[in-house]
C-alpha cells in the first residue's frame, strides 16, 4: 500500500526525530524506571479509541470535553514527557514541510516567529483570502499550500489529479456540495438522542 505507515517516514524532515525521541524518553526513564508503564499505557489508551491518532493529549474546551478527561483517562500519566518530547522535535526539526516553496516559507516565518505562537493569522490563500474560490487548489500546486496534509495530497497521483481538477470553479462547486452534505452526515443524533 503506497500510503501505508512506514519507519523512515520522517527521513527527509527530520530524519533524527526517532534518536530526539529516545534520547528524551530515556532522560525520564532513567531516572524513574516506573515513568515506562505510564507511557506505555497512554499509547494503549489513544490507539484503543478510534485508532492512533494522539487525540488523548488533547486538551478539553469550553464545552467540549476532551479524551484524556473521561473517567478511564483520569489516571493517565506521562502527558510531561510527551510535550518535553513534542518542544525538542520543534526545536530540532521547526515542522517545515520539506516540500514548502522556499520563498513561501520565508514569507511564512516571518509571520510566525516561533512554533509554539497559537495567536498569529496568516491566510490560507493571502490573494484571494475574501473569495470564495479555486485559487487555493493553484497555489496548492506551487507548493505555497500552509498545512502539510494539504501538501500530502500532491505525493499521490490520485489525489494530485482531483486537485487539477478542483481548479474549475463548477466542479469545485459540485465537490464542495457534495461534501458538505456528507459532512453534515457524520454521526447525527436524532430523536431523544439529539
Amino acid at each position: 500500500m503506497e500510503n501505508s505507515l512506514t519507519q523512515d517516514y520522517y527521513k527527509d524532515s527530520c530524519a533524527n526525530v526517532e534518536d530526539i525521541v529516545r534520547k528524551v524518553t530515556w532522560k525520564y526513564v532513567a531516572q524513574d524506571l516506573t515513568l515506562a508503564t505510564p507511557l506505555l499505557r497512554l499509547h494503549f489508551h489513544d490507539c484503543f479509541v478510534r485508532g492512533c491518532d494522539a487525540s488523548v493529549l488533547l486538551d478539553s474546551a469550553p464545552n467540549n470535553a476532551a479524551e484524556k478527561d473521561s473517567p478511564p483517562d483520569l489516571t493517565l500519566g506521562g502527558f510531561n514527557i510527551i510535550d518535553d518530547i513534542k518542544a525538542e522535535v520543534e526545536k530540532q526539526c521547526y515542522g517545515q514541510d520539506p516540500t514548502l516553496n522556499s520563498s513561501y516559507a520565508d514569507y511564512l516565518k516571518t509571520k510566525c516567529k516561533n512554533l509554539s505562537d497559537n495567536t498569529t493569522k496568516v491566510p490560507m490563500d493571502p490573494t484571494s483570502s475574501l473569495s470564495f474560490d479555486t485559487h487555493y487548489y493553484k497555489i496548492l500546486l506551487e507548493n505555497e499550500g500552509p498545512f502539510q496534509s494539504d501538501a500530502a495530497l500532491l505525493t499521490d497521483q490520485g489525489s494530485l489529479e482531483e486537485v487539477k481538477k478542483l481548479l474549475s470553479f463548477k466542479y469545485f462547486l459540485e465537490k464542495f456540495a457534495y461534501s458538505m452534505k456528507k459532512m453534515g452526515e457524520i454521526q447525527v443524533l436524532t430523536g431523544t438522542e439529539g
